[in-house]
């Protein structure tokens, strides 16, 4: 197959994240496969025009706030025509690609922002994708969706797209990488935030919560791990609260320090209002922490609450500060939840992901619907 990918961004994008990762590891299997894979995502500063990555051939158009806009006549370019299957990867905003293309589309969503983007961004840009997202079921009806977890499956089919049409594949995960370290000990009283810095992701939560275990006297400190537009305010915030010695900020780090973070931290916090899945979440617990997390789209399917982790009510401080302190009171509940999560987190396998997408790639190229058989990953997930 000769394959056109559309992301908003390619993995090596500063701003990549969970949805670039998963996509990369997709396309990477197909061109190793020996399909030939083009990629188009926006242009940025820094990178070149067009590079190879890992047998993908990605190409830059356009900027942030134009690639919807341009990407048509890009692609236009590069001739449409001579492309088995487009996979469009619907993470931002949709391109609606069944609209100017006659080949066969397949929709791979990691989860839309519907009502969250009004609390992320303001109002006239929240109404922009909300009208947009709206348009999903009419636009891509006949395509075949693919979501990462029965979560956003379950938006999607709320939204009008058909239960039948949306396959739910897992992400995968690297375990070679992401692994416990038994020589490196666990810091007792220590919590981990590791991901973009916006304000869904729901870190304020996570520095409230470390100010209602100080006022209780509880010895606890979180590291926040990444950066993005909301850095300033969450610092802000912990300066207000007098947090400066509970609660560190380290910005974007090497690999190797964010695996250090995982595997010596008590436990990993992921209080985020929605996700796709929670990718994250899955490396913390393959390094042998266990997490904390809201009870949102995307991580009540990552996180198995009682067995690799803790759920609680989005937004609630005091109950993220009650979980934490019952980790810190109970370390038997900790070690626990510890092996549960190491055996969770080692069920994901990116070969499998790969395996699955190809043949759902296949099937959508020869105009079948595929489907999975009864007790696969798939639909474990659902």
């Amino acid at each position: 197959m000769k394959i056109l990918a559309l992301n908003w961004r390619d993995p090596l994008n500063p701003e990549a994240g969970g949805a670039e990762i998963h996509l990369h590891h997709i396309l990477k299997r197909a061109a190793s496969a020996g399909h030939r894979v083009v990629q188009v995502s926006h242009a940025v500063q820094g990178l070149a025009p067009i590079q190879e990555i890992d047998g993908v051939q990605v190409h830059r158009n356009g900027s942030w706030y134009s690639f919807n806009l341009s990407v048509r006549g890009y692609c236009e370019k590069l001739g449409l025509s001579s492309f088995d299957l487009i996979v469009e990867d619907i993470c931002k905003v949709p391109v609606f690609s069944p609209r100017w293309s006659r080949t066969p589309v397949l929709a791979v969503v990691p989860h839309l922002f519907g009502t969250t983007a009004y609390r992320e961004v303001g109002l006239l840009k929240a109404l922009y994708v909300n009208a947009l997202e709206s348009m999903i079921p009419r636009v891509y009806r006949g395509c075949t969706f693919v979501a990462i977890s029965g979560s956003t499956k379950r938006d999607l089919v709320r939204r009008g797209v058909p239960d039948g049409r949306v396959l739910v594949i897992p992400c995968g995960m690297d375990t070679r990488t992401y692994s416990p370290d038994p020589g490196v000990p666990v810091s007792h009283g220590s919590f981990l935030y590791l991901g973009r810095l916006r304000k869904y992701k729901g870190v304020q939560h996570a520095i409230r919560a470390i100010a209602v275990l100080r006022d209780r006297g509880v010895d606890a400190r979180l590291t926040v791990v990444g950066d993005g537009e909301y850095a300033g305010e969450l610092k802000k915030l912990a300066l207000g609260l007098n947090l400066g010695d509970s609660v560190a900020f380290s910005g974007f780090v090497p690999i190797s320090e964010a695996l250090r973070g995982l595997r010596t931290c008590y436990a990993a916090v992921f209080p985020s209002e929605k996700e796709g899945w929670g990718l994250t979440v899955i490396e913390a617990n393959c390094c042998g922490a266990p997490v904390i997390a809201s009870r949102s789209d995307g991580l009540t399917d990552s996180v198995r609450d009682g067995e690799t982790g803790i759920l609680v009510p989005h937004g609630d401080p005091t109950a993220l500060a009650n979980a934490m302190q019952s980790l810190l009171e109970h370390p038997e509940e900790r070690a626990r939840l510890s092996l549960g999560g190491l055996e969770w987190g080692r069920s994901f396998q990116w070969d499998r992901t790969g395996t699955d997408m190809i043949r759902v790639m296949e099937a959508a190229v020869s105009g079948r619907q595929e489907a999975f058989p009864q007790g696969t990953k798939a639909d474990r997930t659902c």
